[in-house]
């Protein structure tokens, strides 16, 4: 069974046995990377859950009533208790159902590695976010400070793949690929509107062999948002000079 049918087969069996006393909603927007990871996590698990579009630039009572500190989203609602932050949330959603395959290693080790390289990646996304705020000299400073954390984040990650390949056919998803997907799946969108290469497959071949072959699954291009609407939204906020934050 591939992973394709047994995602469905457990997403099936999750709506059978699932009543409303453990209903799953999550308070998200289209198009953010951290709440693109929640829905990876739950779609990993194959477990139903409602969705909430949140306007960002009028934010709902529940929103604010559910996140009421940083008012973000993403927002996880389970059995009618509110968790925050992305990455606090995949732990919680790998920990509550914890039958099947895991996000996180069970062992602690291995654990403890992937939890590091994990904070590494969000300094790779804060690292890309600093070209999209940048021109000129700065632009190229801020892409080779880009370059280089990609570069350390291959070369350290071989290890944690069965015979150093990442490529996502024939094995189970896990936590890094949970995070790589949103970092970086929207690269030809990025690069289009920022005029440079974020995702070189002479440079990174690792990476890009990796982040292209989770964008071929079903599960993943089930929930992502259309190109053009990326471009889109990415062309408004760079004309606008917003600035990325994590969640």
């Amino acid at each position: 069974m591939n992973i394709t049918e047994q995602y469905q087969k457990q997403k099936s069996e999750r709506a059978e046995t699932m009543g409303d006393e453990s209903k799953v909603i999550l308070h998200g927007m289209w198009a953010s990377p951290y709440v693109k990871r929640v829905e990876i996590a739950l779609k990993l698990k194959a477990i139903p859950f409602e969705y909430v579009e949140e306007d960002l630039s009028n934010k709902s009572p529940l929103l604010l009533k559910y996140n009421p500190v940083y008012k973000k989203v993403p927002v996880l609602v389970h059995n009618g208790k509110p968790i925050s932050e992305s990455l606090l949330i995949v732990e919680y959603i790998d920990e509550v159902w914890n039958e099947g395959p895991r996000i996180l290693p069970e062992e602690p080790y291995e654990r403890a590695r992937v939890r590091f390289w994990a904070d590494y990646i969000q300094k790779v996304f804060t690292s890309m976010s600093k070209i999209f705020n940048s021109e000129g000299e700065e632009l190229t400073k801020a892409c080779d400070e880009f370059y280089e954390k990609l570069k350390v984040l291959e070369d350290g990650i071989k290890d944690l793949f069965p015979g150093g390949d990442p490529r996502a056919q024939g094995r189970n998803l896990g936590l890094l690929d949970v995070l790589i997907v949103p970092t970086l799946g929207a690269y030809k969108a990025q690069e289009q509107v920022l005029g440079v290469k974020i995702l070189d497959p002479e440079r990174n071949p690792l990476m890009y062999s990796w982040v292209n072959s989770l964008l071929e699954l079903p599960l993943i291009q089930e929930i992502a948002p259309p190109y053009e609407k990326v471009v889109a939204l990415l062309q408004m906020l760079k004309e606008k000079g917003v600035k990325f934050e994590a969640n």
